[in-house]
């Protein structure tokens, strides 16, 4: 994976970074604060962030935030603190692990691999949910045009929607497509 360092410890920064890159991890940048977190974040657009909680300028959670409202990546928090509270609002700010310092080789690369896969079910999950309101939004079109066709054209339900079908293979649209341009013909003025 392609990772970034957010670290505002020099020593820490370099031992996370010899850990990850015999793991055989590639490091495409390191930041020493929270701004550069955020602006290596946009230019190298890695593959997991590595941040400490406490950094000047911004701290972790907030350019956390800031990371994943430009770009959904998976990040493995670090901190000298465990506190509940600081727990919450980082796994709020797009956090997928969490590490108290000091931490060994044994417990960075097993978070490292529990963010990821968080990360990806996560994303695995949005795309099912895009999926199925993309369905539902056809089917509500597709059922209104039949409703407008059925009651422009005197058919039955069966004959409605081989009409919509129809003229969907025909034109190589989505039936969604089809339909949502029989509404805009068919439907009464304010109703479209």
């Amino acid at each position: 994976m392609r990772v970034l360092i957010a670290e505002d410890e020099t020593i820490i920064r370099l031992d996370v970074r010899a850990l990850l890159e015999k793991a055989g991890h590639q490091v495409v940048a390191e930041a020493r604060d929270g701004v550069e977190a955020v602006a290596l974040a946009a230019e190298h657009e890695p593959d997991l962030i590595v941040m400490d909680v406490r950094m000047p300028q911004l701290d972790g959670i907030a350019a956390a935030r800031e990371i994943t409202a430009a770009r959904a990546v998976p990040i493995v928090m670090l901190t000298a603190h465990a506190e509940g509270d600081l727990v919450a609002r980082a796994s709020e700010a797009g956090a997928f692990g969490y590490l108290v310092k000091p931490f060994r080789e044994v417990d960075l690369l097993p978070a490292i691999d529990t963010a990821r896969a968080r990360f990806d079910e996560l994303a695995a999950l949005r795309g099912e949910a895009a999926d199925l309101a993309e369905a539902l939004a056809s089917r509500k079109a597709v059922e209104r045009a039949k409703g407008i066709l059925m009651r422009q054209e005197g058919i039955d339900e069966a004959e409605a929607f081989r009409r919509i079908r129809s003229a969907s293979q025909k034109t190589g649209r989505q039936m969604r497509v089809v339909a949502e341009a029989l509404i805009a013909t068919y439907a009464p003025a304010g109703e479209a």
